[in-house]
């Protein structure tokens, strides 16, 4: 599979896109989430919009996950070396904890202060690992 990767110009390039659609359904269904938190479509129930959006975003994850996986395998020496790439490793840490918190304490049925700052917490980590994601390149 690595040796496709690197013999076939396109390649890459395609995993790159599936990665970029993937970090998509993420983030989007996490802003999504983020605005119901925050008072936006009030008619809709947090619980069973977190169960929709959550659902989407872990599918986005999971993609962006494999298809990150596979462009890591094909330069392993290459990315560990590279400063955005170790800081989109720590921030994606950062967001898991980010998210066991906010869950752990069961923030969507209190919707409250510190869920809201939890929800914008999530919201930029997200955003900086996609900006390491695109200076991984020119780094």
């Amino acid at each position: 599979m690595f040796s496709v990767l690197q013999s076939h110009p396109w390649a890459y390039p395609a995993l790159e896109v599936v990665h970029i659609v993937g970090i998509g359904l993420l983030f989007g269904n996490l802003v999504l989430l983020e605005l119901r938190v925050f008072g936006r479509g009030a008619a809709l129930p947090p619980q069973a919009l977190a169960r929709l959006s959550l659902g989407i975003a872990g599918t986005g994850f999971t993609i962006a996950a494999a298809s990150g996986l596979l462009m890591f395998a094909s330069q392993p020496a290459e990315l560990l070396g590279n400063r955005a790439f170790t800081l989109k490793m720590l921030l994606l840490l950062a967001a898991a904890g980010n998210a066991a918190l906010f869950h752990g304490r069961g923030s969507l049925a209190r919707l409250d202060g510190l869920a809201r700052t939890l929800m914008v917490v999530s919201t930029l980590i997200w955003l900086a690992v996609i900006a390491c994601g695109r200076w991984i390149a020119y780094v």
